[in-house]
């Protein structure tokens, strides 16, 4: 993994925070693989190399079309995606079935290789093919490992994996955040990347590259300052 820069700035349009990023010594892995460790593979197809954000000729066509709409509807990306290989995406507030095509409108502007989680049942045939060219990751509950683990052996088997995942884990209003997203980046050892709508302005807000430290409650309050007055598709659920 990169080692993480000496600091990183989340910005918005309120305020900026400024944090010191913790040495890789402090962002430790549940169950860390060593050099002479094989990392498993929990399913024949657990995910596609070749996905519709890196199809030759396809992905820019898609990713003009998708910039023309951006331009004629008013919506906008505040921020670039940090220079990363391998990140979690923290997507908020999801509140609409509308939330998912302006999901992958935006990782089309800013270059993002998006990956989404889904039970391995959303992957039957004939239609796993189109899911996994989606960005799709099967993920199989029933096993005895957990998803945290079978994405942890997914960073290390890919030389590039940017994972999305809405921490709601729900369109309606919620009051606790899941906590999967935090303990993905804690065992894959990798940064978070913040990403917020905000509806009312229609802007996506993306933040610099935020290390988790270990304190879950400490960091989740630097953390949900990012979201602080972002407004989604259905305001009565944010």
């Amino acid at each position: 993994m990169q080692s993480p820069e000496s600091s990183v700035i989340f910005a918005n349009s309120n305020q900026s925070l400024r944090r010191e990023a913790p040495s890789t010594s402090t962002i430790l892995s549940p169950a860390t693989f060593t050099a002479n460790q094989t990392v498993p593979r929990y399913e024949t197809h657990v995910m596609k190399s070749r996905t519709v954000f890196n199809t030759t000729i396809i992905t820019p066509v898609i990713r003009c079309c998708f910039q023309l709409c951006h331009k004629l509807s008013g919506w906008k990306v505040n921020g670039t995606r940090p220079d990363l290989n391998h990140s979690v995406y923290v997507a908020a507030p999801h509140t609409s079935n509308w939330d998912f095509p302006l999901m992958l409108s935006i990782c089309f502007t800013v270059g993002i290789q998006a990956r989404w989680i889904g039970k391995h049942t959303l992957f039957p045939w004939p239609f796993a093919g189109l899911m996994f060219w989606l960005g799709g990751i099967s993920v199989n509950r029933s096993k005895a490992t957990n998803v945290v683990e079978q994405m942890q052996a997914q960073y290390k088997l890919r030389d590039r994996l940017e994972l999305i995942i809405t921490p709601e884990g729900t369109r309606s209003k919620v009051k606790e955040w899941k906590t999967g997203f935090y303990r993905i980046a804690m065992a894959a050892e990798v940064p978070l990347v913040l990403a917020a709508v905000h509806a009312p302005e229609k802007t996506v807000f993306i933040s610099e590259p935020f290390y988790p430290t270990g304190d879950y409650e400490k960091d989740l309050i630097e953390i949900k300052k990012f979201y602080d007055g972002k407004i989604g598709a259905r305001a009565d659920r944010t």
